[in-house]
């Protein structure tokens, strides 16, 4: 039995009373805009995969788009309008529901007596369209209009409504839109942490630093704690992880598949994004790569206007509400308007393999139900452009290549990353989406994936990004990552003990290492620097209060702590492709000062801004 997800459902025409029903193929052939034989190569690829024959025929390159919508309001004798000229009256909106609207790509048009005009390229779907509105609905009849003009009268007419349902569409329980420092401490309880904080710095400075210290040592015990643990489980399989083929899925059992692509303030990157994304193999009449624009950002719309965008790529404008503009609120307002039944992301800067989606097809149709998320891994194309790039390289490689997939290996929760990303499209609706506030909203996904039940994947399939190599923009983008972790770890601690319950004690672990170790540990990284005083004659505080003999067991975790970490970074980069970057891990003590920083950025923003979206910008490097 075939797995519904990787079906599609067959067409039903609905031809208008008496008009006979010309089908699309004989009358392209008829025109000459095709011959007989792409006729045959089209209707025998339709046997393959689950897609109208002229959506096949414009994938091929045997017809445009324009003369296919012809040939449709022909078919279903129904009139062709141009709604960028003609657009339905914004009353228009009480006739059907914008969810309808999006669920079937049409919109309401006219009222003809008591007959609705249905605008739509998709005719083959009124009828669903019709009963899914019960017994009562008007008779529906369409006319013909091309997607990105009924997709654009959709956003003009139910914008408002849609742009507040993606803001709002995960429930405000397990929202970051809920919490707040202040509502979570109570503003008695902050003011009562700083004046002990305050009194504790003025009359036992020794005392507070020991404490803190503690706290510190704490963190690093879980960081490291993870990182051996991923280590040892794979050194049991092998490293580093790489790319690697997958058995091929059949054609028969291919899937439409949806990627988004949120952009905003991109101004140099449009052009080399189509290119890199017009390498995929996937077919490309079961591709839609969905452009995710806020609408008031101008210098995006600018871009793309100026650029001529292939078939199988077209834009969504989310309205500015006046709101936040974030990445995961775009998601969430795009996430209605795609037609896959997997969904997927990608960056601006991305550059991934070319059978990507061939490997993320294969892999849910081999892999149970329970798997509704694949992460592929992210590398860099511009490790060599300076120290900064090759550090970042060397972290990530770390991350992607040896702890991720070890802890994946230990059965830890995940926090996926913000790219390469693959969804089962009705489990991600069920969860409700993203979280609009969280600025790490992937990460907070893949704790929610978790929780209910459902398993995160990785896949051996490579994308290409754009390492951040200015240290101010590292800053940046680090201090909201910082922040995002620290809100998703906050949000889901709510109620620790359901957590609890939910993930299990190793994975609850798995949560306070990755979380709170990872914040604490670039936040108090002066603190262990610290550590270095006695090597210059300066008695350190800790020896004050603990004692001196408390010094050889801390140099001795530090030591082991350190080596781990090289022994991580050294066997991530030791493959072909990054074997340059080995004699630049022992520079990476030099590279997390910069994350202290950021620490302090995210921490302040936490207080003041939490829900502040700083942008990292792209481009800057030459892309492959």
């Amino acid at each position: 039995m075939s797995d519904p997800l990787l079906r599609l459902p067959a067409p039903q025409p609905v031809a208008r009373a008496g008009r006979p029903a010309v089908p699309v193929g004989r009358q392209l052939v008829d025109a000459g805009v095709i011959d007989q034989g792409a006729l045959l190569k089209a209707l025998n690829l339709q046997h393959y995969i689950d897609a109208p024959l002229g959506e096949i025929l414009v994938a091929t390159g045997d017809a445009a788009p324009a003369d296919v919508l012809t040939a449709l309001s022909v078919q279903y004798g129904a009139e062709q309008v141009d709604l960028s000229i003609d657009p339905p009256a914004t009353t228009m909106s009480d006739a059907l529901p914008a969810t309808t609207c999006q669920r079937y790509g049409a919109v309401p048009w006219r009222w003809f007596g008591r007959t609705l005009l249905v605008a739509t390229d998709r005719p083959d779907r009124m009828r669903a369209l019709r009963a899914s509105l019960g017994p009562d609905a008007p008779r529906i009849l369409p006319v013909v209009a091309e997607r990105a003009q009924v997709i654009a009268q959709i956003s003009a007419l139910y914008g408002g409504e849609l742009a507040h349902r993606a803001l709002t569409r995960l429930p405000g329980d397990i929202s970051s839109r809920t919490w707040t420092l202040a509502s979570a401490m109570g503003a008695s309880t902050t003011v009562l942490l700083l004046g002990l904080l305050i009194m504790g710095l003025v009359l036992m400075p020794a005392m507070l630093i020991t404490i803190l210290v503690a706290i510190s040592v704490l963190s690093l015990l879980l960081t490291t704690g993870l990182k051996a643990g991923a280590l040892v489980a794979q050194l049991m399989k092998g490293v580093p992880s790489q790319t690697a083929p997958l058995a091929p899925v059949p054609l028969s059992r291919m899937p439409k598949v949806s990627m988004l692509v949120p952009l905003f303030h991109e101004e140099n990157i449009a052009d080399a994004l189509i290119k890199r994304l017009t390498r995929l193999t996937y077919p490309k009449a079961l591709l839609e790569v969905v452009l995710v624009l806020e609408a008031k950002d101008t210098i995006t719309r600018d871009t793309i206007a100026r650029t001529k965008l292939p078939h199988w790529m077209r834009v969504i404008e989310v309205p500015d509400d006046g709101t936040i503009t974030t990445k995961p609120r775009a998601l969430n307002y795009a996430l209605d308007f795609c037609q896959g039944q997997i969904v997927g992301i990608w960056d601006a800067e991305d550059a991934p393999e070319p059978d990507q989606l061939e490997k993320a097809v294969a892999r849910f149709a081999q892999a149970g139900p329970k798997t509704v998320c694949l992460q592929g891994i992210l590398d860099y194309y511009n490790a060599r452009q300076n120290w900064l790039s090759r550090c970042f390289t060397i972290e990530y490689a770390a991350w992607w290549r040896l702890v991720l997939p070890g802890a994946a290996r230990m059965g830890l929760a995940l926090p996926l990353g913000g790219t390469t990303l693959f969804f089962r499209r009705d489990i991600l609706e069920e969860l409700g989406g993203w979280d609009a506030h969280n600025v790490t909203e992937d990460a907070d996904l893949g704790i929610r994936l978790a929780r209910a039940g459902y398993v995160t994947e990785l896949i051996p399939t490579v994308t290409m990004e754009e390492a951040n190599c200015h240290p101010w923009a590292w800053i940046k983008q680090r201090s909201r990552w910082i922040k995002g972790f620290l809100i998703t770890y906050c949000v889901h601690m709510r109620r620790p003990r359901q957590l609890l319950r939910d993930l299990g004690p190793l994975r609850f672990l798995g949560i306070q290492a990755m979380f709170l170790g990872t914040v604490v540990q670039f936040a108090t990284l002066p603190l262990l620097w610290s550590f270095w005083l006695p090597v210059f004659g300066v008695t350190h505080p800790v020896t004050l209060t603990a004692g001196a003999g408390v010094m050889w067991p801390l140099a001795a975790l530090f030591i082991t702590s350190e080596l781990i970490s090289i022994v991580v970074s050294v066997l991530a980069v030791s493959d072909r492709t990054h074997r340059h970057l080995v004699p630049w891990v022992l520079t990476m003590p030099f590279y997390f000062p910069l994350a202290a920083v950021a620490a302090y950025k995210g921490l302040y923003e936490l207080i003041v801004a939490p829900f502040y979206w700083d942008k990292t910008q792209h481009g800057r490097a030459a892309a492959p």
